[in-house]
Formats: C-alpha cells, sequence, structure tokens
C-alpha cells in the first residue's frame, strides 16, 4: 500500500465519521471516509436516522443497500426532530438548532455501543471525524478521550465569513436595524477588514445570515457557535486545493488548528481509492438518480453546446423565478440539461407549462437527479447554471466550465463574489430573476468574449485540481499527513 501503512499486526484504527444531515455535506464526508477506509482504517459513518432511510431507497430500498462493505459500515442517530418520511432536505434552522442541543448524548451513547459490540470485525472506537457544523463530535471525542478531526465542507472563503460574524455584531453591522436595510444599499457596505477576504467586499458577500434584524437568528448564531467550536479538534480537513484558496488558507490557518487541504475530493478519491475497493462503489446520492439516460443524451450533442442547471439539494424558489429561468433558457436557443427536484419549488410541486415544453422539444432533458460529477465532465456541456454550492463549485472546475451563478443562502453568495472578481469564472444572476438578464448571461458565457476568458481561467484552474489529486499528489500526501499526526498520534 503507497503512502502510510498500518501494522499489519495490530487491530486497525476505527474512525467514526458524521456529517451534517445534508446532501452536500454527506458526499465529502463519504469521501474522505473511502480514503480513510483505503488506508486501512474501520469506519463507522454516521446518518441521522432521516438521511439513513432516504439513502436505503435512494439505492434501490431493500435491506441489503446500505449493507456497507468489509470495514465499513453505516450507523444512525436521532436528530431530535419529529420522524418523517418525506424525500425532501429537512428544514435547515430546525435542524441545526437540534443538532446544536440535542446530539451530543446520543453520539457518545452511540460510541458507548459500537465499544460494547467490538469483535474481531469491529475494533474499538480510536477516532473521529465530525463535520465542523456538528461540533457536538469534537466535544464527545474531547470527553472521550478519542482522536478527532473536523470535516469543513465549504468553502474557504465561506468559512472566514462565519468566523468573523461575532465581529459584525461588536461593529454594529448585525443585526440589521429594519427590513428596508435589505434593499436601500445597506447591503453594499464594505467590509474591508475580514484577512485574506477582498477589501471591496461587501455585506452582501457574506454568507446570507447576515441579512436579519433579529439578534438571536438561529442560523447566524449556530455558524458562531460551531466555527469557534472546530478549535476542539487536532487538525481540519477542507475539500479544497493550494493553487484556488492559498491566501485564503493562511488566514484559516491562524485561526485554527493544523489546516489539512485534500480536494478536490471527488478527484482525490478516484485517483487514489482502487476500482476494486469493496468501499468504491458505495454511493451518497439521498435522490434516485438516473444515471445512464443524460449522459447517453448528452453523447449525441456537439462539445460545449448544452447548458447544465441544477440549483443543488436545498434551495428553493417561487414559481415566478422558475418560469423566469426555464424562459431565459428557452430563449437562448441552447440545449439544456435541467435537474428539477421535487421540492424545488417552494411550498408547491416544481411544474413547468406545456408551451415550455413544446419550445424547448427535442433540444431538453429534465432529470430529478443525476451524476453530476459526470455530466460536468462530458465535452457537450458548455455553461453551468448553478446556485452556487461548494461541491459544484469544485465539480465544475474540475469539468472546466464556467459558471452562471444564482447563489440562494448561506456561504454560496460569498463562493459567487469569488467567482465574479478574484477566480474570474462566473457571472451573477440578480437575486430577482429575469428571463432577458438569464438569457444574456447564459449567452456571453456560452460565445461571448467574458465567456471565452472564463473557460480560459478554469481550464488553469482545472490543471492544478488534477495534480493536486493525482497519486502522490499533495492531497493524498495531506491526507497522510492527517492520519499520522491526528488520527493516530
Amino acid at each position: 500500500m503507497a503512502g502510510t501503512s498500518l501494522p499489519a499486526s495490530e487491530r486497525p484504527p476505527h474512525a467514526v465519521m458524521i456529517p451534517y444531515p445534508a446532501q452536500g455535506h454527506v458526499t465529502p464526508m463519504l469521501k474522505l471516509a473511502k480514503l480513510l477506509h483505503a488506508r486501512g482504517f474501520h469506519v463507522t459513518f454516521v446518518n441521522n436516522e432521516f438521511n439513513q432511510r432516504r439513502l436505503q431507497r435512494a439505492q434501490g430500498g431493500g435491506p441489503g443497500a446500505l449493507d456497507g462493505a468489509p470495514g465499513f459500515r453505516f450507523a444512525t442517530i436521532d436528530d431530535g426532530l419529529p420522524r418523517s418520511d418525506r424525500d425532501a432536505q429537512q428544514d435547515v434552522p430546525s435542524l441545526c438548532r437540534s443538532t446544536m442541543t440535542t446530539c451530543l448524548p446520543r453520539f457518545k451513547a452511540l460510541i458507548a455501543r459500537l465499544n460494547e459490540d467490538a469483535d474481531g470485525a469491529a475494533p474499538p472506537v480510536t477516532c473521529v471525524v465530525g463535520d465542523s457544523t456538528m461540533t457536538f463530535a469534537l466535544r464527545a471525542a474531547k470527553e472521550l478521550g478519542l482522536r478527532c478531526a473536523t470535516l469543513w465542507t465549504a468553502s474557504a472563503c465561506g468559512f472566514m465569513g462565519y468566523a468573523h460574524y461575532k465581529d459584525l455584531v461588536q461593529r454594529g453591522l448585525f443585526p440589521l436595524k429594519d427590513e428596508a436595510q435589505l434593499s436601500n444599499g445597506y447591503l453594499d457596505t464594505t467590509v474591508d477588514w475580514i484577512p485574506g477576504l477582498p477589501k471591496d467586499l461587501r455585506l452582501r458577500d457574506l454568507p446570507s445570515f447576515v441579512r436579519s434584524t433579529d439578534p438571536d437568528d438561529i442560523m447566524f448564531n449556530f455558524f458562531v457557535h460551531e466555527t469557534a467550536g472546530m478549535a476542539q479538534a487536532s487538525g481540519v480537513v477542507i475539500n479544497t486545493f493550494d493553487e484556488l484558496d492559498a491566501p485564503l488558507l493562511g488566514a484559516m490557518s491562524k485561526l485554527l488548528p493544523p489546516v489539512y487541504t485534500v480536494g478536490p475530493l471527488h478527484l482525490t478519491v478516484r485517483n487514489n481509492v482502487p476500482a476494486e475497493s469493496p468501499v468504491a462503489g458505495i454511493d451518497s446520492s439521498l435522490w434516485i438518480q438516473q444515471q445512464d439516460a443524460p449522459l447517453r443524451w448528452l453523447d449525441g450533442r456537439a462539445p460545449g453546446s448544452v447548458v447544465y442547471v441544477n440549483f443543488g439539494s436545498i434551495t428553493v424558489m417561487s414559481n415566478e423565478h422558475l418560469l423566469e429561468f426555464a424562459w431565459g433558457l428557452a430563449n437562448t436557443g441552447y440545449a439544456f440539461l435541467w435537474n428539477v427536484r421535487p421540492d424545488l419549488v417552494r411550498g408547491d410541486e416544481a411544474a413547468l407549462p406545456p408551451e415550455f415544453s413544446a419550445a424547448t422539444a427535442g433540444r431538453s432533458m429534465l432529470t430529478t437527479w443525476c451524476p453530476q460529477e459526470k455530466v460536468l465532465e462530458h465535452e457537450a456541456v458548455g455553461v453551468f447554471l448553478t446556485h452556487s454550492g461548494w461541491n459544484s463549485t469544485l465539480e465544475s472546475i474540475c469539468g472546466g466550465v464556467p459558471m452562471v451563478c444564482w447563489p440562494f443562502f448561506a456561504e454560496q453568495q460569498t463562493n459567487c463574489r469569488f467567482k465574479r472578481t478574484e477566480w474570474g469564472i462566473g457571472v451573477e444572476v440578480p437575486d430577482e430573476v429575469r428571463r432577458d438578464e438569464v438569457e444574456a448571461m447564459i449567452r456571453e458565457a456560452m460565445e461571448g468574449e467574458k465567456g471565452r476568458d472564463m473557460r480560459r481561467r478554469v481550464l488553469e484552474l482545472r490543471d492544478s485540481a488534477l495534480a493536486s489529486a493525482k497519486p502522490g499528489g499533495r492531497s493524498m500526501c495531506n491526507v497522510d499527513r492527517l492520519i499520522q499526526e491526528v488520527l493516530l498520534a
């Protein structure tokens, strides 16, 4: 085994890994779990019960769908919310409040059960890797005398925004004085004092939970609490690569325990976990995917001719915004592949009118969920219309695809700002979506001079990402350092 190898005579270390219960967190945590498994760890991967049921349905629903593999198993904890079998993302503020206040004793009880059940196949727990927004797991590890690391699944620029939320309070910038400040230009206030972030950053470019008049806003205070809690870990793992985020990583390292860049995780796993590994085929999708049909549809298209559209697993919009995006896409004349989740429209099932289907017949494909990594690497895809989530951003960079961004919430606004001005690989659709603006931005990104500049820059970043994630590259070396310096120390 290349890299770190564990003594054959010893029982393997046992990592308990717990993501925040949302698709954008489950996916990178599962990828990190595969990397540790490939280095000889026994892994217990912990979902909340709601997502475990969703994952089981998405994997075929049978009793053996989540059996795991040798040295890899799934476990669950109760998140404290009422039981639901709805196939949709849980309410995020309710989930944050509940995980922060109810999960510590439940997680400690799970570790106790795992240790009681330890046998030759499942050794005692030796370490915890907790999501950085599930810092009760780090506290549990400390209280139980276990080694621990934390995985920050979002962007470095997003972290720097969240980490300075408390300073917004001290400087009188939060909470907003009244609702009028959402629209009267107040959000254009310059925030020029956060290390690593641009000096012309505006309040509106920070993670979106600053847009509240409530000093007790659950999401704002959740991130104040959780970013402070990350200091309990002995190492912070982040899904990025050095060439993309070097200035930010230096600023992060001044606030945190040692930081290990291991991304882009989907490439690091692809290049460093053997295809024949028993965990290689374990999927993280909480949605039933249409695996092959979208790729076959793309196979018949000219290179760079298709717009791919996906607003992620949490974004919801009004029916009016859905129609503006739809007709903006239709009016470009380009072919497009669009993920339309059933819960995409707020309070209703997403539905597009028959005249839209008629106008785009033969050049459109609508799916509910598809294998995005493969789609963005397909040569037919020319532009990605995205919510600017971090996994989507990295996958688009690795596919060499420029982005048209409509950030919804959280650090998506900050990601979008960096794509526009720092990296030069994206443009932003205004909050109030208008079909003519959607059409114009897609056209410019596909064929205009700005689009050519974005494509050139994103291809440069793709090359850096590929180099970082290759066998023996910086990202896998950092995984091995994490193991030696933190998880086995």
